[in-house]
């Protein structure tokens, strides 16, 4: 129970199902006052007393289980490494793979507990071979099958998703119905630990002058000139616009774009929007939601809010090759490309390198 309107509807729907449900808040910040606070939060010491009062409410055992240092291994830790090495992290996703559906699952089953239950917009159901399938949430504009892409099936079987049939209004209206004094709470947005959801400047803090990403030059790619200069490629991301601080305009007037991060030299590389456009990924380190594929004539999403994109894609081994029919843009390594069959998640795979669209391998 993260102390949102979300978790704690699921959680009152798991007990009308006939589940015996405890409430469990997770204390993820060994410092809670560097967190993110108030509405925008998800695991501060305010959000753990949202979920207590909610527990109360619905009538179930509460406890707060303290991984704040496995969150600080696996989750920040592999964040601020991403940003160093040039790569762009979904930290939420490694969050699910690594501390809600992995450290709290083993821990509720090695308790005796049957199952994990969260307020996640996804949906299960059973196939024609006996697997759980996990499938998009009924609200596809709530839809949070992406950030959940890594679960494994013996994961997913332990799973429970109480939401994934409705839509947030519902269950706010719902909430306010049982009297939960979070059904009016704004959803958390950004990144939980980074308290004023300024990534760049948290990144400079904590990462400092560590080599070799302290400053370097911004290259424009249609001349090779150098039209800037930057304290650090922690401070990007493919496809970003804004914050560049170009010193020399481009010829044609039009806005710039971030193409490329080469953190070794820390050399940033700029340049026109239709240099975004890739139509080739390759990705590393699968995840799959049950039989693992050779071949998926699918979709595949490569950002949390992100279009889909319909695509071929080709398994062998640990490498996943994704042919884009339709073009991305702003895909950058680090990035997790996760794969459907219709609505189905196939499972997942790190985006470890693309190709610009109407090149030739």
């Amino acid at each position: 129970m993260s102390g949102g309107v979300d978790s704690a509807v699921a959680a009152a729907r798991a007990v009308e199902a006939g589940h015996e449900v405890t409430g469990v808040h997770l204390a993820l910040s060994r410092n809670p006052a560097s967190y993110r606070s108030g509405a925008r939060g998800c695991c501060t010491i305010e959000d753990s007393n949202d979920a207590r009062r909610a527990a109360d409410v619905i009538g179930i055992p509460f406890y707060v289980w303290d991984l704040s240092d496995r969150f600080h291994e696996d989750v920040v830790e592999d964040f601020m490494d991403e940003y160093a090495a040039g790569r762009t992290p979904n930290p939420c996703l490694r969050c699910n793979e690594k501390i809600k559906f992995a450290a709290v699952l083993d821990r509720a089953l090695a308790l005796g507990f049957d199952a994990v239950a969260t307020g996640h917009y996804a949906q299960l159901r059973t196939g024609a071979d006996g697997l759980i399938e996990m499938h998009r949430a009924a609200d596809h504009a709530k839809d949070q099958s992406y950030v959940l892409g890594v679960l494994d099936q013996e994961q997913l079987r332990h799973s429970l998703f109480p939401l994934g049939d409705t839509d947030k209004p519902a269950v706010r209206r719902e909430a306010e119905a049982r009297g939960l004094l979070v059904a009016d709470k704004p959803d958390s947005h950004d990144i939980c630990f980074v308290a004023d959801g300024d990534n760049a400047g948290w990144l400079r803090e904590k990462l400092g002058d560590r080599a070799p990403n302290h400053g370097g030059d911004i290259v424009d790619v249609t001349t090779g000139e150098k039209v800037g200069s930057h304290g650090g490629t922690y401070g990007f991301t493919i496809g970003q616009r804004r914050g560049l601080r170009l010193g020399v305009p481009a010829a044609d007037g039009k806005p710039r774009f971030v193409l490329d991060i080469e953190p070794v030299s820390g050399t940033v590389t700029v340049g026109p929007r239709e240099r975004l456009a890739v139509d080739h990924v390759s990705g590393i380190r699968p995840r799959w939601c049950g039989t693992v594929p050779e071949r998926v004539e699918g979709t595949v999403q490569l950002r949390a809010h992100g279009a889909e994109h319909r695509a071929v894609v080709e398994v062998a081994g640990d490498r996943v090759e994704i042919d884009l029919l339709d073009p991305a843009e702003g895909i950058a390594p680090g990035q997790a490309a996760v794969i459907y069959d219709g609505t189905r998640v196939v499972g997942s795979a790190t985006i470890s390198a693309t190709r610009p669209a109407g090149v030739r391998a």
